[in-house]
């Protein structure tokens, strides 16, 4: 199983633009799921202070992580990701993929659990 996380930041939260952005600059540093964990807890504060905060919360380094996320250094990944969620019919989050299977929303372990062992049944086919 691999598990592949793609941004996609929806234009009705003015502010995951850029909070996207700084988790890949998160990402770079090694830092990438304490600081997804983070946003997602302090959710709606995403202004441009709160992710700087974030970032020294969980030991960045403040000035490189500053640097990234003033130089839009993973812009053109998350246009790349958004790009992808277009092209493969997404419009909303989250939705997930097993073995090609779309599972649009949240959805209980359970359901989890269903899919991937029905694709276990197809691969062994």
């Amino acid at each position: 199983m691999r598990l592949v996380f793609k941004d996609l930041p929806l234009r009705s939260h003015p502010l995951a633009r850029p909070a996207h952005e700084a988790a890949r600059c998160a990402g770079a540093a090694g830092k990438y799921w304490p600081y997804h964990d983070r946003l997602f807890e302090r959710q709606p504060d995403h202004e441009r202070a709160d992710l700087v905060r974030y970032a020294i919360e969980i030991g960045l380094d403040r000035d490189a992580f500053v640097r990234c996320v003033d130089e839009r250094r993973y812009a053109a990944a998350v246009d790349a990701d958004i790009s992808q969620a277009k092209a493969l019919g997404i419009t909303g989050t989250p939705t997930f993929f097993v073995n090609g299977r779309p599972l649009i929303g949240a959805h209980p372990v359970e359901t989890f659990r269903e899919v991937i062992q029905e694709a276990l049944r197809d691969s062994r086919k």
